[in-house]
């Protein structure tokens, strides 16, 4: 609903749009939906960009964006002590505490950074792709199936340019890892290991909920920080950064780190969502009071893709909480123990990557095994763009410039695979995934979390 001079009004802005949110089932159906044609903005001008989520990653996101052709218009966090460096380091820029009037007012936005926990990722988003702001979303994507759904929806109708935030999906190690991949050079994968260290000392997880109910700090709007969340009394069990173990806000580990860690091997295989996961082991047991507020402290999953034409099925084990696939895939090769990392199990080698594939030498991006099997080779010529960053490659595309490959299309079916083995834990342990129909078969506890309901007055 729209005033006479055209502005949302905010009671009517965060209210439900059937229209906008039906065919979110097939919005993906498992698989990368096909790329949209983007509305591109002023080709020869910045790109006018309002950030949501400062503080922290968004802190980050800013200092990536200042090396491309962006023009930071406007800053908006719900927590000014946690913005207080980006407010100070920009103050050219607009400043707002609440997106929904950063949204509404800032009318020169070009595109929207999102960079808020997550489980405000699709609300903001989606509401400035309904806009026709361009969008870029830190990883995961969403909180939810349907949320994942959705964004990529509403970016493919409004034709804007999208981008998640997996930096690691521009570096030139991953995109020469997915060119060695489908080359050949393994031959046919069928088996498949990622894993992370994470939570580690990042977050914690295994806890129930807090119940002491302290003063709201000054300077933090927790009723924003909440968005779409479930009701509940604020606690710096919290914020900031320690809600990524709590279902209510966060998506765990494998939200977290499976997104960087799986994406080598999902982009190279073209994987679709999975058939079904099933829960190998974790602590603590599922079904315990510690798991139904939060992720547990560690845990293994066993996730099954079908074959694509000619490509085999893909049985991928996820190991996170310290947890390591068995040292003796890696032929000598020392497991990667850090921020975690993959091997891809083929035909004729083994491809192990190490989280970001970062770094000028070629020697850090990745690692064919047995080497000595693999003494003098040659990679196959480039195939995928390189671009300057992950970051550049988004602001490019909205102006027209070719397209952001991390985009909604793609980052929503990779974001879905991760986030059904949250499903999977929550709801008993073993789902059955029917991707067409966006359910897990016989599984009415499943429902709830693969589309949550939203706190009232904070529908999509």
């Amino acid at each position: 609903m729209r005033r006479a001079d055209g502005q949302i009004t905010r009671r009517r802005f965060l209210s439900t749009s059937a229209a906008a949110a039906s065919g979110v089932m097939a919005a993906s159906a498992g698989a990368w939906p096909q790329g949209a044609i983007v509305r591109s903005t002023r080709a020869n001008e910045k790109v006018n960009v309002g950030v949501v989520g400062v503080g922290g990653r968004g802190g980050d996101d800013l200092h990536e964006l200042e090396s491309t052709e962006a023009n930071i218009v406007a800053l908006c966090d719900c927590d000014q002590r946690r913005a207080a460096a980006s407010l100070h380091r920009y103050p050219g820029a607009k400043h707002y505490t609440d997106w929904r009037k950063m949204l509404e007012q800032q009318k020169d936005l070009d595109a929207v950074l999102v960079a808020t926990p997550d489980h405000n990722h699709a609300i903001v988003s989606v509401h400035a792709m309904r806009l026709g702001k361009h969008v870029y979303c830190e990883k995961p994507l969403a909180h939810s199936v349907w949320e994942a759904r959705l964004m990529a929806r509403t970016a493919a109708e409004n034709k804007v340019a999208t981008q998640m935030g997996t930096q690691g999906h521009a570096f030139p190690g991953t995109r020469q890892a997915v060119e060695v991949v489908r080359s050949g050079a393994i031959g046919d994968v069928r088996e498949l290991h990622v894993w992370t260290n994470r939570p580690k000392g990042w977050w914690p997880q295994g806890i129930t909920r807090p119940k002491d109910t302290p003063a709201v700090p000054k300077g933090l709007d927790w009723d924003i920080w909440l968005g779409p969340a479930p009701e509940r009394p604020y606690n710096p069990a919290y914020v900031p950064f320690k809600w990524r173990g709590f279902w209510d806000f966060g998506t765990g580990a494998i939200g977290d780190m499976g997104i960087h860690n799986l994406d080598t091997a999902f982009w190279a295989l073209e994987l679709t969502a999975p058939t079904s996961v099933r829960v190998k082991d974790c602590s603590p047991a599922m079904g315990s009071e510690p798991m139904k507020e939060t992720a547990p402290l560690w845990s293994i999953m066993e996730l099954q893709f079908a074959a694509r034409g000619d490509k085999p099925a893909v049985k991928m084990t996820w190991y996170d909480g310290g947890k390591l696939p068995p040292v003796e895939l890696f032929h000598g090769e020392p497991v990667p123990d850090g921020d975690g990392g993959s091997l891809l199990i083929g035909s004729k080698g083994r491809l192990l990557t190490r989280t970001w594939h970062g770094g000028e030498n070629p020697g850090n991006w990745f690692v064919l095994l047995p080497r000595r099997q693999f003494e003098g080779y040659k990679p196959p010529q480039p195939t995928l763009p390189r671009v300057a960053s992950h970051h550049a490659e988004w602001i490019d595309a909205c102006r027209g410039r070719g397209k952001a490959l991390s985009n909604f299309g793609y980052a929503s079916v990779l974001s879905e695979s991760l986030l059904l083995g949250n499903v999977a834990l929550r709801a008993g342990g073993n789902i059955q995934w029917d991707a067409k129909q966006m359910r897990a078969i016989g599984c009415p506890a499943a429902e709830p979390i693969l589309k949550p309901e939203f706190r009232g007055g904070w529908d999509i």
